[in-house]
């Protein structure tokens, strides 16, 4: 009778246990901002949805700004002010962030885990960044052709160590939100094959989070891109209102070139795109331009401005233009190399490169 005793009070001190451990209250997200000098009466949080779209909109006080609430899994987060933004990680944990508003993007975000991890991660690529960011002023303001070249190569070879540092880490760190959004980041204009091959060692925890289930839909879009891809015949209107397909240039070497007239980038690079079309469009060569706009006044005065005499085609739907949507294209410009037979034979060349892979194949 005793021992029965015993064994229902050590039932009722495991069940009191359960209910107790069942009954606490799961652990919530919190944001504390303090951002000195921030006269906005509101910021925007974006990334805390699940929904990429959606964002809260957040009131400020005195440079001051909370929020709570609960993220299904770890992410990166974006608070946006009416000028500047920042980045960072965040888990269901509190956190605390302070700064300001001269330099918003660097404030400091203390009571994360993964912000933390992140911050590991830039340290250990901070002597590429700090090569790197030099480099881009010098190419900026250069004007010789071989020293542009130069330049680019040397950046280049940053940008191929910062990727071998990446897949370092993410192979040391296959379940780590960090290692999912570096490849997420490479995935918005990187090309398929090795941003899939490391989205495939990923642990299944992180291919299952809501940002992996993201990176995974994203990959099927971009694959559609990846070189040896032939090009989808998309038709859409030239600058006069008629219908042009990709098919209409078949048998020439074709680039591709999404841009638009708002597109900072993209007005700059226009004069190397139209020495490439003025150097190689006697050689079954052609340019072909789809522009992002949404406004058929401006495309035009662009187009005229940079004196771009090749086709221009938009369905005037700004980043939800029907080929660019196929393509997934998040950024520009952006362009593709097309063989005679319309098949991808290279992405995104910009500056000497395109110059120089032009020569390539068609001298």
């Amino acid at each position: 009778m005793q021992k029965m005793k015993t064994t229902i009070g050590y039932a009722l001190i495991l069940g009191c246990a359960y209910a107790c451990q069942t009954a606490e209250a799961p652990r919530k997200a919190s944001i504390d901002a303090h951002i000195t000098g921030l006269k906005d009466s509101v910021v925007y949080i974006s990334g805390l949805n699940d929904e990429p779209a959606k964002s809260d909109t957040v009131p400020v006080k005195d440079g001051k700004f909370s929020w709570s609430g609960t993220v299904t899994d770890p992410r990166k987060v974006f608070i946006s002010t009416s000028g500047q933004y920042m980045e960072f990680f965040m888990e269901n944990n509190p956190v605390k962030i302070e700064g300001t508003v001269d330099s918003f993007y660097y404030s400091k975000v203390t009571g994360s885990a993964s912000q933390d991890e992140h911050m590991g991660f830039e340290k250990s690529v901070k002597d590429i960044t700090d090569g790197q960011w030099p480099l881009y002023q010098q190419l900026h303001v250069a004007k010789d052709d071989k020293v542009k070249a130069a330049l680019e190569a040397r950046i280049d070879s940053f940008r191929m160590a910062k990727r071998a540092r990446i897949k370092t880490y993410v192979l040391q760190h296959p379940a780590s939100p960090v290692s999912v959004a570096l490849l997420a980041d490479m995935a918005v204009m990187g090309e398929f094959a090795p941003i899939d091959s490391l989205y495939r060692q990923l642990d299944p925890v992180a291919k299952q989070s809501v940002s992996g289930q993201k990176l995974s839909e994203r990959l099927i879009v971009i694959k559609r891109s990846s070189l040896g891809q032939t090009i989808k015949d998309f038709s859409q209107n030239d600058l006069d209102g008629r219908p042009v397909k990709f098919s209409d240039f078949k048998g020439k070497y074709l680039f591709v070139d999404f841009w638009a007239s708002w597109c900072g980038p993209c007005r700059a690079e226009n004069p190397n795109v139209l020495r490439a079309y003025n150097t190689f469009k006697g050689k079954n060569f052609e340019v072909l331009g789809i522009s992002l706009d949404d406004n058929a006044s401006k495309w035009k005065e662009a187009v005229e401005k940079d004196g771009m005499p090749w086709k221009q085609l938009s369905d005037l739907k700004g980043y939800n233009n029907e080929i660019a949507e196929y393509y997934g294209i998040q950024a520009i410009p952006s362009s593709f190399l097309l063989d005679p037979n319309g098949v991808i034979i290279a992405k995104d060349l910009r500056g000497t490169e395109l110059q120089t892979k032009l020569a390539e194949i068609l001298q």
